[in-house]
């Protein structure tokens, strides 16, 4: 699904990404993992087209992603920050991405899953950061994209809608689908993750399994397995 090879950016003097190469299969849950300032973001962002890097390849479905846009068609993405128009009616916003995209939907029932019913005709800047996170979930998964890139889903979720992201995930993995998600939250990667790849200063320390992180660092869960690695590797 996604090959990078001796993938290397820097934005001035800053080094971001140091030589990342990482292959992700076709179908299942990644999380990629790592500290604020990693390189995650900037990895994400190069995946999908919205960093250039400075050396180094990335290929989506057997297809170097240079110089082609095509491949973003086949992305779902829920971005960590949605700036959404304040002036927009969350209906007019759903309308507007179906137009640009022009693919059958099933906004409707994302739209009951996540009780969006009674905002559909508020503007998008009288809702809450929580409102605004479902409208974001809807729009990402109202599509049907064999890649589904997620960065920081859960940030404003209650507790239902936390379950109900959960079992759409688990959904979209079921269809075949790879999902990649970035994410704080030890707990909700724990539970939904195949598998981890751990980022440090722009090179990737871990790619494998929780049980492999797990026996690797010798410890009994997520957050303290990489709380080893950072232990470890700033020792």
């Amino acid at each position: 699904m996604i090959q990078i090879e001796q993938l290397h950016k820097q934005f001035g003097k800053n080094v971001v990404l140091n030589g990342v190469d990482l292959n992700i299969n076709n179908g299942g849950i990644f999380a990629v993992l790592g500290p604020n300032g990693s390189g995650k973001t900037t990895l994400i962002k190069s995946i999908l087209g919205m960093v250039v890097p400075n050396k180094g390849t990335i290929s989506i479905q057997g297809t170097n992603i240079k110089k082609n846009s095509e491949y973003r068609k086949h992305i779902d993405y829920l971005p960590q920050i949605a700036n959404f128009p304040n002036n927009l009616k969350v209906k007019e916003l759903i309308r507007m991405i179906k137009d640009l995209r022009g693919e059958t939907t099933n906004e409707q029932e994302l739209i009951a899953r996540f009780k969006l019913e009674p905002f559909l005709d508020k503007k998008l800047g009288n809702l809450s950061g929580g409102t605004k996170q479902k409208v974001n979930i809807v729009l990402t998964f109202m599509f049907n994209s064999p890649l589904v890139i997620l960065d920081e889903p859960t940030t404003g979720l209650d507790p239902i809608a936390l379950i109900h992201l959960k079992a759409l995930i688990q959904a979209e993995k079921e269809k075949g689908k790879t999902v990649l998600i970035t994410s704080h939250i030890m707990s909700f990667v724990e539970e939904i993750a195949d598998e981890i790849v751990f980022l440090l200063e722009g090179v990737i320390y871990f790619k494998g399994t929780l049980h492999e992180l797990k026996t690797k660092t010798s410890q009994p869960d997520l957050e303290h397995a990489i709380a080893s690695i950072l232990t470890t590797n700033h020792a």
